[in-house]
């Protein structure tokens, strides 16, 4: 059989099959896949288990046929895809099989798939090819025959460029995330200079949720004001008299590095005001870690929520800065429950470039990770963000890595670039967000005032989970 043609990934370019005059006993094709959980996400779609507009990895359509793929679905897939695609290959005729599923195929197995030619009969073109599907371990998961006719004449495709596949995943992060966290208890928390209805009124939502004590850090008599304007009754609520802006920020840090909160919430005030306090050395909050920013967001274009990084308090940051970034993502990571996070660098390109800083600090970063440095996650980078986020982008690009289309976590060069980047996927994507503050002694929910009422509530049941691993692993 003429050579084919291959792809970076080693996929066949052209398909090119054996006639059954060209096909000897003993003759023999393979092929190696990893199941990965878009595999599973794609058959839960074909086979109906799951709605191609409501698919998530978390549903319990999904986790059923987990369990069914043990029984070898995907590996019986494999094994009609080497039929049809390398021995006969094109123009083959299916007939029928005999197929034993030995052992589970799990996502995460690298599944070898062989094929080889036992029998074959002149008259009908017809050939017996004996199967077998093996793990990484060695183990057989799937063996058996499988009868075809084989094609009397040669026939070569060009194989087909399809259109990346890409299942909705129903918005409902926030819901899931409030359900989760439901059970923890409030934390005390003080809201820093909430002096506007929409700040004021998220402070009610946020307790009403059960996510927060809240402790009113500003202006009294501003605050009255703005609760007669919104209807709202402070009765009840502890509030911290201060005058101003800048002094409900120190007041709030006081209270925080005193015990007596364990998140600090922005209000209507400036970042920079609440953060200059909280970085202030006589504030007592600081550790040996730099404050950073992750917004958390979930797209219905995207199978996982994913962490973007910094995109709110570091607008250049150095490579030692960028160290801290990545490390503080992945502990946020940890406690949102990724084991072990797939962390994409992010850059204009996906090649390292001298005139490129971003691509060397990608570089530096994961070699960070390498010796050490950097622990309790996977890093690669420089990753362009569609090779990062799409497998299909990257396979095209022949990016071999367990980060690139799968990223837990999106690390941006600059908070310019990360700032649009989350924006448009929260304005034109439709994602859910929260935006947290990490690095200080306690978390830091810093929320634009023109964030929803959803991207509030989340981000305070973020802040709450933070505030309950503190207590136990102190920053």
């Amino acid at each position: 059989m003429p050579e084919t043609e291959a792809s970076p990934m080693g996929e066949i370019a052209v398909l090119q099959n054996k006639t059954f005059d060209e096909i000897s006993l003993g003759d023999t094709a393979s092929v190696e896949r990893t199941l990965s959980a878009a595999d599973i996400r794609v058959i839960a779609v074909l086979t109906g288990f799951a709605d191609r507009d409501s698919v998530d990895a978390d549903s319990a359509a999904v986790k059923h046929l987990d369990g069914m793929i043990a029984h070898g679905m995907w590996g019986s897939a494999l094994i009609a895809m080497v039929l049809g695609t390398r021995l006969p290959g094109p123009g083959a005729t299916y007939l029928g099989e005999s197929l034993a599923f030995l052992g589970a195929i799990r996502p995460g197995d690298t599944i070898t798939t062989r094929v080889e030619i036992v029998e074959r009969d002149a008259a009908s073109r017809r050939v017996r090819a004996d199967c077998r599907c093996t793990n990484q371990q060695g183990d057989v998961v799937l063996e058996g025959w499988v009868d075809l006719i084989a094609p009397a004449d040669r026939v070569t495709w060009a194989r087909a460029s399809l259109p990346e596949i890409k299942l909705t995943v129903a918005n409902h992060g926030t819901a899931r995330l409030l359900e989760h966290v439901r059970s923890m208890g409030a934390v005390r928390a003080a809201i820093v200079h909430p002096c506007d209805a929409i700040s004021l009124s998220s402070v009610f939502d946020a307790r009403d949720a059960g996510l927060i004590d809240p402790v009113l850090v500003a202006p009294r008599a501003r605050l009255e004001a703005f609760a007669d304007e919104a209807g709202l009754d402070l009765d009840g609520l502890r509030v911290e008299d201060v005058q101003h802006s800048h002094a409900a920020a120190e007041r709030a840090v006081e209270l925080a590095a005193a015990g007596e909160v364990e998140v600090l919430v922005k209000g209507s005030l400036h970042t920079d005001e609440l953060m200059g306090a909280v970085i202030a050395a006589r504030g007592g909050l600081r550790t040996k870690r730099r404050v950073t920013h992750c917004f958390v967001m979930q797209t219905s274009a995207y199978p996982r929520p994913f962490i973007i990084t910094d995109a709110a308090v570091n607008i250049a940051p150095t490579l030692s800065e960028k160290a801290d970034i990545v490390r503080n993502a992945i502990d946020l990571a940890h406690v949102l429950g990724i084991q072990t996070p797939r962390v994409a660098i992010l850059a204009a390109v996906e090649t390292v470039s001298p005139t490129m800083p971003a691509t060397l600090d990608a570089a530096a970063l994961c070699k960070m990770a390498d010796r050490g440095q950097i622990t309790g996650a996977l890093l690669d980078g420089p990753l362009a963000f569609d090779n990062a986020v799409s497998p299909a982008a990257a396979h095209i690009k022949g990016i071999v890595s367990p980060v690139a289309g799968q990223a837990d976590i999106l690390v941006v060069p600059d908070l310019e670039s990360g700032n649009m980047l989350a924006k448009q996927l929260e304005y034109l994507g439709g994602a859910d967000t929260a935006g947290i503050a990490l690095g200080a002694k306690v978390p830091i929910v810093l929320t634009s005032r023109a964030d929803a009422r959803d991207t509030r509530l989340a981000s305070c049941a973020i802040a709450l989970m933070l505030a309950h691993h503190y207590r136990v692993s102190p920053p």
